[in-house]
């Protein structure tokens, strides 16, 4: 681990800001660092308002948009909601048909077969809408790289509004309106919206049109900031704010299917953490397992028995999932080592019967044991499908777009994306990614780094400190939950390893010369209990956490790692 202590922000801003606040230096200091350096900026941070949202019509072709969707439900014209099959493109699709239904019956919903049709629009799809006389399909989360898709569909009559939030490529499709806030021509001043933030802007603008307050979208909210986790999408501006009204729709007033979920895993409070780590793997099991179909449905249902019933259906995909990318990546380990590139810049694997739903996590698996781009292939169809995962300060995405003479087709972001090539390219791909990567990444980005924000004395972690900590909530990329260093800690002589296997270290520490007591908790890193032994002097890297036992919660810190 390379452990980076961020620069320390300039003394006399975050003096002033401590005054203004009357908050101890520590918490001005972190939230100086975080580019909140006014009492104005700070106000804003901790009570994120819906009142700062920006208007949705500064968004590049909205107008356009507003006036098809409105022309299409004062003809009657049925109308086709289009999504990806992921968390992001469920949610969207749920968020954009359900807000439909409240205007027009006409609204059927689409999502691709991630087997029979890939990634993104499908000729399929067109042909469905086609066939069942839909004139309009509004497609979120994927469309923006479908030049040829929107012009088959122009052929039959069909229009298109797209809302994405990928890179654009060289050519933007002749829809009736793209919206996408990366378009370069596109002035919206918030760039980083996920595919549901960038439907949740047109139902904004079409709720405007109809004179409703913002209020009345408020329901939507918890799918929005469901996307936002799942998307990792940076947790910033109107992200923040539309993740913090989510969250708190879905610990008051979640949607049925939700709360089939919720009540099935008995989970009571849920932070962000909670809708990565607990909604968003279910939602993505349908799609991964089955047909994201099944996600927007339970996502959708009004009535409680039927919701019980889907959810139940999905944890039992998720389950299948679990064991499906665990022996996937034991396996893709084993081709590792089989083929002797433990010591390459990348890893690139393949085998025709992995499953092509839990190719994503597997590569996100990989990079936990070799720190490096990574890429897994499958079998798909006639093709072969990847999924590409990065490491911390490189661009697969760029990476990917040097290679694209092996490649039929590619799209993401920076540090996920997929793509697809012939069977033939596979060798050729795999030699060029090798060498464009080798060439291109700084040699320390292949070791993971902890980047610390700030050096606290054990004194400083006070009840109060914590309570205004946990106010820095939603956390997420752009403001990720606070990592502090310590240094002069010795163990009071209860330090040992827990868990199966040894495999976690639990001690009470002190910081000399004399100090507050915390109990510190490390998982996987049991290794490390020498360094902790015989009262020996260490520093460590922790975030805080609370700690509940036996009705009682005390404040512990969550080792990340240690070193003398």
């Amino acid at each position: 681990m390379r452990w980076t202590l961020k620069p320390k922000p300039d003394p006399e801003t975050v003096s002033l800001l401590s005054l203004q606040l009357g908050v101890d230096k520590p918490i001005a200091s972190l939230l100086v660092q975080r580019g909140i350096d006014t009492f104005e900026a700070a106000k804003k941070f901790f009570r994120p308002s819906l009142d700062d949202l920006h208007d949705p019509y500064l968004m590049k072709d909205m107008e356009v948009a507003v006036n098809r969707i409105q022309q299409a439900i004062a003809s009657e014209e049925n109308i086709m909601v289009y999504g990806d099959y992921d968390v992001d493109g469920t949610t969207s699709v749920a968020l954009m048909s359900s807000y439909l239904k409240t205007l027009t019956p006409n609204i059927a919903n689409y999502i691709p077969d991630r087997y029979g049709e890939g990634y993104g629009i499908s000729y399929e799809g067109i042909d469905f809408a086609a066939d069942n006389d839909i004139s309009l399909i509004i497609a979120l989360d994927c469309g923006i790289k479908a030049s040829d898709k929107v012009a088959y569909a122009a052929e039959k009559g069909i229009d298109f509004i797209i809302c994405d939030h990928h890179r654009p490529g060289a050519e933007i499709p002749k829809a009736v309106a793209v919206l996408d806030p990366k378009r370069e021509d596109c002035e919206y001043p918030y760039k980083e919206l996920c595919g549901c933030g960038v439907g949740f802007k047109l139902i904004q603008a079409l709720a405007l049109e109809r004179g409703a307050s913002i209020d009345v979208l408020l329901p939507y909210l918890d799918l929005v900031a469901t996307a936002i986790g799942a998307d990792i999408v940076p947790i910033t501006g109107e992200n923040r704010i539309l993740a913090f009204h989510g969250l708190r729709v879905i610990n008051i007033a979640p949607r049925i299917g939700f709360k089939s979920i919720l009540d099935q895993v008995k989970k009571k409070k849920i932070s962000i953490s909670d809708v990565v780590f607990i909604l968003a793997p279910r939602i993505n099991a349908a799609g991964r397992m089955k047909h994201g179909l099944h996600a927007v449905n339970l996502l959708t249902e009004e009535d409680e028995a039927t919701a019980l019933e889907f959810a139940a259906e999905i944890e039992k995909f998720n389950a299948d999932r679990k064991d499906a990318d665990k022996t996937i990546t034991v396996e893709a380990l084993a081709q590792i080592e089989e083929l002797k590139e433990q010591e390459r810049y990348t890893t690139v694997v393949y085998d025709e019967n992995w499953h092509k739903g839990v190719i994503g996590i597997v590569a996100s698996r990989l990079t936990e044991t070799y720190y490096r781009p990574t890429l897994v292939f499958t079998k798909s169809g006639e093709k072969l499908a990847a999924s590409a995962r990065s490491v911390k300060g490189f661009d697969v995405y760029n990476a990917l777009e040097a290679c694209q003479d092996h490649i039929e087709q590619f799209g993401g972001h920076k540090y996920a994306a997929g793509l697809t090539l012939d069977h033939a390219e596979y060798d050729n791909f795999k030699r060029k990614f090798e060498e464009v990567v080798s060439d291109s990444i700084e040699k320390h980005l292949l070791t993971p780094e902890i980047s610390i924000d700030a050096e606290l004395k054990l004194s400083d972690i006070t009840p109060k400190f914590y309570r205004i900590l946990k106010q820095f909530a939603p956390f997420g990329p752009g403001n990720m939950s606070p990592v502090f260093m310590s240094r002069e800690l010795i163990d009071t002589g209860y330090g040992k390893c827990v868990g199966a296997e040894d495999a976690h270290l639990k001690c009470t520490v002190t910081q000399l010369p004399a100090g507050p007591t915390f109990d510190m908790i490390g998982f996987n890193l049991g290794d490390k209990v020498e360094l902790i032994k015989e009262r020996k002097k260490f520093k460590a890297v922790y975030s805080l956490d609370e700690n509940e036992w036996n009705g009682n919660v005390s404040l512990q810190l969550k080792l990340k790692d240690i070193s003398e």
